[in-house]
């Protein structure tokens, strides 16, 4: 059976629990040494398989041409919108804080933030050296940390929707809309996934006033110099005078 994006990143953030589990078991005195490598191997494998998987299913969303679909969905790019593939790599560089601390909930240990400090700047190497896959599965793994990690929702959100639309691929389009949306719940005050959330909206059909309130609300938020570059286009196509 056919797993979908969303599917496979479900299975990877598991997977990898279940090592961490197993590891503080092993070191609690929980586990034997051969019970731990027994879980090791039979997790490892299956997480080779899902990473396997979704590396491919994301390099196909790159790669295939957009296809005329049959089913319909109000966040499906039509192909002459798809020049948001373009700014994929401006818009990382101009919006990924290299911090960590961007949880809802600010209540991350010392060694998990460097951790998630680590996986955040791996990620964004890997987006600049066209290796989307990667990236996304350094945010799955820093989601799985700290699932209200707003910059690992941002980003892969954004990596999601742009790799469905370039393929007009719906799923992997939903669970990128869906993303951004999270991003925007946990961290209505940050400014970034305002503007990838906006910059979504403008370039689907029938969105444009959803686009034009999520610029309204990204521009009360103080946003970078480089996020006011990458916006004004937009902004002076709707019509919306930066303050």
């Amino acid at each position: 059976m056919n797993r979908d994006a969303s599917q496979l990143r479900d299975e990877i953030r598991l997977r990898e629990a279940s090592l961490r589990d197993a590891s503080r078991e092993r070191d609690a005195d929980e586990l034997s040494g051969e019970q731990f490598e027994a879980i090791q191997r039979r997790e490892g494998r299956a997480l080779e398989v899902a990473r396997n998987e979704l590396s491919a299913l994301l390099v196909d969303a790159h790669d295939t041409p957009v296809r005329r679909r049959t089913r319909r969905t109000r966040w499906l790019v039509v192909a002459s919108v798809c020049f948001a593939v373009v700014l994929i790599y401006t818009l990382v560089s101009a919006t990924s804080p290299r911090q960590a601390g961007n949880s809802g909930d600010g209540g991350i240990d010392l060694t998990r933030s460097q951790t998630i400090d680590r996986l955040l700047t791996q990620a964004e190497v890997d987006v600049e050296n066209n290796q989307d896959a990667t990236a996304l599965s350094a945010y799955a793994t820093v989601l799985n940390l700290d699932p209200k990690n707003v910059t690992a929702l941002t980003q892969s959100g954004w990596l999601d929707f742009t790799a469905g639309s370039a393929a007009g691929n719906a799923s992997i389009v939903e669970v990128g809309v869906k993303d951004l949306e999270k991003a925007i719940a946990t961290g209505p005050r940050q400014s970034a996934p305002r503007l990838y959330f906006a910059i979504v909206a403008d370039s689907t059909p029938g969105n444009q006033r959803v686009a034009k309130t999520e610029f309204e609300e990204f521009l009360k938020l103080k946003p970078s110099v480089g996020q006011l570059s990458i916006a004004r286009p937009f902004l002076k196509k709707l019509g919306i005078k930066i303050p």
